[in-house]
């Protein structure tokens, strides 16, 4: 497969989705700022992409793709057409009775991630009153108020979860624009809603939840005509509970778990942040800056991996796998290396520049951008968990992911909890940290005592030589941003600048170190495999 061509197409449409969202955030940031009404939006808007990442993602990427590919490849086009219509038929039954029964209940659902609303933190409320508290819902403006939005947003979850099977279809086609892209029109219905009808509701977070609902249904519609136009459309039918569904099931259990080991640490943060005012916002700015390079590297590295892994263990070719899974470590780290260094040295002008207008306050930077550096140094865990959990995935083998996922959550509830208590929101960045790169660890290792992974020689000649450039790149930055502070350009204007220099720098400094050569990259945009 053409490794990089296909990174760099899910990469591209990222990248758009991303600067869109980035815009999206600065102006949720100027209009919203950290506030009552930012808090509850947050939850909102997280409770069904939580969902979202178990049902869908975490099922169809660890269950859905091997099984369709293995049917698509092997019993040819109408088989795989026959089980994708039993899954898409099953999601969509399942998921609308659960989104039925998430509305009724929503007062009481909510307390699963902000029951800490409930509980206002100039009230020193003793525990089991606190407690008692947690149960006497609408007596809180700002949890009636996520109960709303949380009500009108849920449905997001059924569009996009269907986005995420029909994506799972194309993408084991080797047809990734589309499913990268549908992203782009979130942000841009949501940006639209800031802009054209915040002024025209009571708050900007109704525009923003309705521009959820509304943003869902439009990228299921755009996935819907992809899927048309390659002639694979799936047939909705009755579910049917069938041989194919239960093998499905069986892999993607496991799999929801260990595939949303970041929404679980995720949720967590929330819950525990949402006893304190305006962490629960902290938190949410700071987790847009560092999934920018996670989404950019890390989702499009898994994306691709999957299938292309998939397809070569099938044929029998151990060595195309090991090549495939080395060459994902070394474009993974040549790419998120040196946004790790970035983000640790210079989170404070990252979040000025990008954030701190409006509603945004100088001290609501500081506390994000401290919560950024710490994320920094979890990013390259975060993007090895995309790279490695594959390995499993693709020999059908998701329940040792899941028990690792497991481990993970553990640690990262018992630190998050003592850590927060503590030192506020910069113990939940701690804590998402330190439990990534034991997943991250635990994963490597069990590949390779099981023989399915060996780093080779090309790669631990060249990672030291990139991690070279990166601290190379991340000095003359750092250096860079002390000088401009000094004759004090506009902040957006020195945000660009660091950027800039950050990049050009690190592309020569690669080059120089040995870490990449143009011939390598060549070689990867041609097929292979």
């Amino acid at each position: 497969m053409s490794l990089l061509k296909s990174v760099a197409t899910i990469g591209g449409m990222t990248m758009t989705s991303r600067i869109l969202g980035f815009v999206r955030d600065m102006l949720i940031a100027r209009f919203l700022g950290t506030g009552p009404v930012a808090d509850a939006f947050v939850v909102a808007f997280r409770f069904p992409n939580l969902f979202r990442r178990f049902f869908a993602e975490g099922a169809f990427n660890s269950a859905f793709v091997p099984l369709y590919a293995r049917r698509l490849e092997g019993e040819g086009p109408e088989a795989a057409h026959d089980f994708a219509s039993d899954a898409m038929s099953g999601l969509t039954f399942v998921l609308f009775i659960f989104t039925l029964i998430a509305i009724v209940t929503m007062p009481w659902f909510l307390l699963t991630m902000a029951s800490g609303f409930l509980v206002g933190p100039e009230e020193n409320l003793g525990w089991l009153e606190g407690i008692a508290r947690m149960f006497d819902t609408g007596t809180n403006a700002k949890y009636d108020m996520a109960v709303l939005f949380a009500r009108i947003g849920f449905p997001y979850l059924l569009f996009v979860s269907l986005v995420a099977l029909l994506s799972g279809i194309l993408n084991s086609l080797e047809k990734f624009a589309l499913a990268a892209g549908a992203p782009i029109l979130l942000n841009i219905i949501l940006i639209f809603a800031l802009l054209v009808f915040a002024p025209l509701t009571e708050t900007p977070g109704h525009a923003l939840i309705w521009g959820v609902l509304v943003a869902g249904m439009a990228q299921f519609l755009a996935l819907l005509w992809g899927v048309k136009r390659a002639g694979v459309m799936p047939a909705l039918r009755r579910p049917r509970w069938n041989a194919d569904m239960k093998r499905l099931v069986l892999l993607g259990v496991p799999g929801i778990i260990a595939a949303g080991i970041t929404q679980i640490n995720l949720m967590v943060g929330t819950l525990i942040t949402s006893f304190e005012t305006s962490a629960v916002s902290i938190l949410f700015y700071a987790d847009r800056v560092y999934q920018l390079p996670l989404g950019l590297v890390g989702a499009a590295m898994g994306v691709v991996l999957l299938p292309g892994l998939s397809r070569l263990l099938r044929a029998g070719d151990e060595t195309g796998a090991l090549e495939i899974q080395n060459r994902s470590v070394e474009l993974s780290c040549l790419l998120v290396l040196p946004a790790s260094v970035a983000l640790f040295l210079i989170p404070g002008e990252i979040v000025t520049g990008l954030f701190e207008y409006g509603a945004f306050t100088a001290e609501d930077s500081a506390r994000t951008a401290a919560a950024i550096g710490i994320f920094a140094l979890g990013l390259p865990a975060f993007v090895l968990n995309k790279v490695f959990a594959p390995g499993f995935f693709a020999r059908e083998d998701t329940k040792t992911p899941m028990i690792f996922a497991l481990i993970n959550a553990s640690i990262n509830i018992v630190l998050s909890y003592i850590l927060f208590f503590r030192i506020g929101v910069v113990g939940i960045a701690i804590a998402t940290s330190v439990s990534g790169w034991v997943n991250t660890l635990l994963l490597m290792g069990r590949l390779i005592q099981l023989g399915h992974y060996t780093p080779d020689a090309r790669l631990l000649k060249i990672l030291p030589r990139l991690l070279l450039a990166s601290l190379l790149m991340g000095a003359l930055v750092w250096a860079l941003a002390s000088w401009i502070d000094g004759i004090q350009l506009h902040k957006v204007t020195e945000l660009g600048l660091l950027v800039v220099a950050g990049m050009a720098s690190y592309g020569v400094l690669a080059v120089f170190v040995g870490g990449v050569r143009a011939a390598d990259l060549g070689r990867a945009f041609r097929r292979s495999g």
